[in-house]
């Protein structure tokens, strides 16, 4: 900073009417934001009154109707078999997403990229567009010609699962260090031979922590995807839900969450057994 810039701050710091403009200037974005929801809210019937005083009465009933009950454990083994059946689902679609993913990924990067600056740009673009379509858009659009199984919800993961490690795995093979591929090119190494040598090895620990980041992932969204496919844990879900059984649909929400919190530790594990 120079010494006019460090000034002008001093002397800012210290005036009063800089204060007075900083906090009209806060008081209005305010006051804007206020006037925004009063309009949205009158024009969308919004009590919000209402709205706050609801929210003790809507915990309640959720607690005490969708606690699992000792009749909603005899469907225990049911909710974990299609649970695990989930699961796998998840797994299978990342991993197999993982295999184009890296290849794309390699030829796409700037670091070990093939040199065609087309090529890349169009794995780039790909990468763009297929992982902005929303997974159930997949879902959706694949319904039409697959109808409700799980083949349906496996290719919806998978599309979606290719286009985020796509995008993933460009940004990880763009950030290695370029000191052990150049010293492999001045060698006189093959294009294959810096891939398999220097940036597949260079990447492996984040391309892995990706990988188990997007099994988490997955799981969750193939809860979802299930009510679309009528298939695992989220068709479970739905048909407990649409009967009324809000206790055995409770405790699938309550497997869920625990398969989910020791995914996430086994993954936390390896992640930091890589570093």
């Amino acid at each position: 900073m120079s010494a006019g810039e460090a000034s002008l701050t001093a002397s800012a710091a210290y005036d009063p009417s800089w204060f007075r403009r900083r906090a009209l200037r806060t008081a209005a974005a305010v006051a804007g934001l206020v006037a925004i929801f009063v309009i949205a809210a009158i024009i969308c019937d919004f009590n919000i009154v209402y709205a706050i005083g609801s929210i003790p009465a809507a915990f309640s009933w959720l607690f005490v109707n969708f606690a699992p009950t000792a009749a909603s454990l005899e469907q225990l083994p049911t909710i974990l078999t299609e649970t695990v059946s989930t699961a796998l689902d998840s797994v299978a679609a990342t991993v197999i997403a993982a295999i184009p993913g890296i290849a794309l990924g390699v030829l796409g990067s700037r670091t070990v990229g093939v040199e065609s600056a087309a090529v890349r740009g169009l794995i780039r673009g790909v990468a763009s567009v297929v992982r902005n379509i929303p997974m159930i858009a997949w879902a959706l659009l694949l319904l039409l010609s697959f109808k409700q199984n799980e083949f349906t919800g496996f290719l919806a993961l998978f599309l979606t699962t290719v286009g985020q490690l796509l995008r993933f795995f460009l940004d990880t093979f763009d950030e290695i260090s370029t000191g052990p591929i150049e010293a492999l090119r001045s060698c006189g190494a093959s294009y294959w031979q810096v891939v398999f040598q220097a940036g597949i090895p260079l990447a492996s620990a984040s391309l892995m922590s990706w990988m188990l980041y997007m099994v988490e992932t997955n799981i969750r969204s193939a809860t979802l995807i299930g009510l679309l496919t009528g298939t695992g844990i989220g068709f479970s879900f739905q048909i407990y839900y649409n009967s009324m059984r809000y206790d055995a649909a409770g405790l699938v929400v309550v497997v869920t969450v625990i398969l989910v919190i020791l995914i996430e530790l086994i993954s936390n594990h390896a992640r930091r057994s890589m570093i």
